[in-house]
């Protein structure tokens, strides 16, 4: 499911414009990325959350040509499903 679909979506199931779909759509997704980049925790209950690591710099390895580089410090955001999403996706 891409935006699009999800936007048509939401714009049948409300009986509402796919420009209001839109909208609501993209303030949702604004919203996440605002709190994300403010380092909030984002819970979405039933469905899960989205975290935060950092992870500490560390020296690599070139593959190509086996040279060790400094591989810098970073912030890394990871999704945790909730117990509710898990156990929908497992059934059987």
């Amino acid at each position: 499911m891409i935006k699009a679909d999800l936007t048509n979506k939401i714009a049948k199931e409300l009986n509402l414009s796919k420009q209001e779909a839109e909208d609501g759509v993209n303030l949702f997704f604004e919203t996440i990325k605002g709190a994300i980049q403010r380092g909030e925790e984002i819970e979405l209950r039933g469905f899960g959350s989205f975290r935060y690591r950092k992870r500490d710099a560390r020296t690599g390895r070139n593959p190509r040509t086996g040279e060790q580089v400094q591989v810098p410090a970073k912030k890394v955001l990871y999704f945790k499903p909730s117990k509710l999403l898990k156990n929908l996706i497992n059934k059987k």
